[in-house]
């Protein structure tokens, strides 16, 4: 398996957004969907073809995972800790330390002054990271 940097940052996109993400092992070609269990007004019907073409073929596939809340929430920490603005470090950690910290995190980011796109860039970099991870450990797997 040999996703080119583009697809991987198309990968991370797409489960940065709640999509799931299938890497065909045949054809090297991208199919998303979204994660019905997350998305429950999602119309399904929009998205048989994709999901059936999945379901018929799914040896042909590997399926790219997001992260899990913990693994946001780790995320979140460890951008709240590299942010060099010592009140915002500490508004931030403070966020994720009460009720609601997805929430109260993403309050404190969507009204800080220059570090909305710093988080962005940050969280885009991990998840890029994270399927590189699942593409190495995929590629182990075939040896």
């Amino acid at each position: 398996m040999k996703p080119t940097k583009k697809e991987i940052e198309e990968i991370a996109d797409n489960l940065d957004c709640g999509m799931r993400c299938f890497y065909n092992l045949k054809s090297g070609e991208i199919k998303t969907i979204p994660n019905f269990d997350s998305w429950i007004d999602a119309d399904k019907e929009t998205w048989d073809d994709v999901s059936n073409e999945i379901d018929e073929n799914w040896s042909d596939y590997i399926e790219f995972t997001g992260f899990e809340s913990h693994e946001s929430f780790k995320l979140m920490v460890d951008f709240a800790e590299s942010v060099d603005d010592t009140r915002l470090q500490n508004k931030l950690i403070y966020a994720l330390n009460r009720l609601k910290p997805f929430q109260n995190f993403k309050w404190q980011i969507d009204n800080s002054t220059g570090y909305r796109q710093n988080w962005f860039d940050f969280k885009k970099m991990r998840y890029i990271q994270w399927v590189q991870n699942q593409i190495d450990l995929n590629n182990k797997d075939f040896e």
